[in-house]
């Protein structure tokens, strides 16, 4: 990595901080959608007002000061800098052992499919291991979550753990796979 890289801006896509005003309407929008919801985890899905995802975002910002093992960051277009597509986080950094986790997401269906995700867990693992120096990254992904999965594998992810039929969605049972990069895994992708 050149130290004249921009960290927090890609091609399409830039990293930036939550605006706590225009980003909860489109959050909320979001939270509209069964499927986005679905595709992060196996927690129950619900519609969430603008007032509830401005709390959640208090509260990220909150952990993020008080607890310093959360980074969360949107996701927008440079085209358009108003764009919101998504959202990255890195959560549960453990700097004893230099660990976290993460999570990624595009929010609307139509920014979907374009390499926004890529693009920003590219910047992500970079952050991660260049800035952060973090040694172990690790994410949680429904099976059921196949783009999400390719995604990872691409990126240089491998399967760690599977635990097996431990989401039940629409009636049928599905494996919750963790999946990890090691800082030098990462770095020999980078060559």
């Amino acid at each position: 990595m050149n130290i004249q890289d921009p960290l927090f801006i890609g091609k399409h896509i830039r990293l930036a901080p939550i605006d706590h005003e225009k980003d909860a309407e489109i959050e909320s929008k979001w939270t509209h959608d069964p499927e986005y919801l679905r595709m992060l985890g196996p927690e129950p899905v619900r519609p969430l007002s603008a007032a509830q995802i401005k709390k959640k975002y208090e509260a990220i910002e909150k952990e993020e000061e008080e607890k310093h093992n959360l980074f969360y960051f949107t996701i927008r277009t440079n085209d358009d800098q108003e764009h919101l597509v998504g959202f990255v986080r890195l959560t549960w950094v453990d700097w004893t052992n230099s660990n976290a986790f993460i999570q990624l997401g595009i929010g609307d269906s139509k920014d979907r499919h374009k390499g926004y995700g890529s693009e920003a867990l590219a910047l992500i693992l970079r952050y991660t291991f260049s800035e952060l120096n973090l040694y172990r990254l690790s994410a949680i992904i429904p099976e059921y979550n196949e783009a999400a999965l390719a995604l990872f594998t691409k990126a240089g992810f491998i399967e760690e753990v599977r635990r097996r039929q431990a989401i039940r969605r629409d009636g049928k049972r599905w494996d919750v796979i963790q999946m990890g990069i090691l800082s030098e895994e990462w770095e020999d992708g980078e060559d």
